[in-house]
């Protein structure tokens, strides 16, 4: 063995020791790592890591009571796991799991992803730039990436995607295809409040974006979802035949995917606003809880950045001029908040109709602000 190989394990095994001196618990050292850039003191006491566990990147957060490795090795980067998370096993990176926040057997998940509290997903489940709000539950064998989905109120009365489900989250039309496709599933507008009916998607089936299904739809089972979904509504739709003629480098219309990447995007300004404003501001700077609630934020900001850069390409292949986001005027948070209180969910489920009716329509005008603003652009 090396000196150099030597010095590294031997520097492993000093910072596995100084986890385990502060509270982790290390199943097997002889199958963990943990590299030289994690900050050891963002790893919280209670935390298991099982054999297999990995910590990656200097931006890793592991919250007290997180589980990694349960069913199999678990390599997270760049990722902020609150407390009482877990990851029975896979692949985690520049990801935001907030408090009780579950990922099956075998995840694959890449940067621009948030799951909050009590969000959940079963084994094989792949996602990028998937926001999940409160208690939303995904089956087994799903590829849900680009989209964000709401809806129910617990963790018994929830929003949920039935195993082997794909939202297809790409176009071949034009050059190179686009990515201009995000789907809404229920909204930041009512669903942050943790009041509208569940919506669930059947198993065996699939959304091709950009679509927006209403709160308490059902989506049933074994069928391609093409267009929208209103509130309220039980949708079973067959597929009709098509065959024709295509030229090389077809593009689709400008129109309506414009307008839906802009609503998209004005329900990501709602949501960054909801967590500068409420979530951030009722968490003081030392609670060991801000940061991954700070990881989201900075995850909607980098999902706002990424809808922007699809649509602008989208919009410039077709001759038109991308919409324009910059100087948009806000406005504030019609409540003043500080830190303390009830931890996020109870705290949101005590407000009373008053309380919310307000937060609503501060976030939905919100929403008209920067539609309003974008559709104002040459080009939409």
């Amino acid at each position: 063995m090396s000196e150099a190989l030597s010095d590294t394990v031997a520097d492993l095994e000093a910072r596995l020791a100084t986890l385990r001196a502060q509270g982790v618990t290390i199943v097997d050292p002889r199958q963990t790592f943990v590299g030289p850039e994690v900050a050891l003191d963002r790893v919280q006491p209670g935390v298991v890591l099982h054999p297999g566990a990995r910590l990656h990147g200097a931006r890793c957060f592991v919250g007290a009571g997180v589980e990694l490795g349960r069913e199999g090795p678990a390599v997270i980067v760049d990722s902020a796991l609150a407390e009482g998370a877990s990851v029975a096993s896979g692949y985690v990176e520049g990801a935001a799991l907030l408090r009780g926040a579950q990922l099956g057997a075998n995840a694959h998940v890449r940067p621009g992803t948030l799951l909050e509290e009590q969000a959940s997903t079963a084994h094989c489940v792949g996602l990028k730039h998937t926001l999940l709000l409160s208690f939303v539950t995904l089956g087994s064998v799903i590829n849900f990436c680009d989209c964000l989905m709401a809806g129910g109120t617990s963790r018994s009365d929830h929003s949920e995607v039935g195993s082997g489900f794909i939202h297809f989250n790409f176009t071949p039309w034009g050059e190179r295809g686009d990515k201009a496709t995000p789907s809404l599933i229920g909204d930041v507008v009512r669903g942050v409040f943790l009041r509208e009916h569940r919506i669930f998607l059947g198993g065996l089936a699939g959304l091709v974006g950009p679509t927006q299904v209403g709160f308490g739809s059902v989506v049933g089972a074994g069928q391609i979802v093409r267009r929208d979904v209103d509130d309220g509504s039980f949708v079973l739709r067959q597929t009709r035949n098509v065959e024709r003629q295509l030229r090389p480098g077809w593009t689709d219309r400008l129109q309506p995917r414009q307008r839906q990447n802009i609503a998209y995007i004005a329900q990501l300004f709602a949501l960054r606003e909801w967590y500068r404003s409420v979530r951030l501001a009722r968490l003081a700077a030392d609670d060991p809880g801000r940061i991954p609630v700070a990881a989201g934020a900075e995850i909607i900001e980098l999902a706002i950045a990424e809808r922007r850069k699809q649509v602008d390409r989208f919009v410039v292949e077709r001759d038109g001029r991308a919409p324009d986001f910059d100087g948009v005027e806000l406005p504030a948070c019609p409540w003043s908040l500080a830190p303390g209180g009830p931890e996020h969910v109870e705290w949101v489920q005590g407000l009373s109709a008053e309380q919310v009716a307000v937060g609503q329509a501060w976030l939905a005008e919100i929403v008209a602000c920067v539609v309003a603003w974008a559709e104002r652009s040459p080009g939409s």
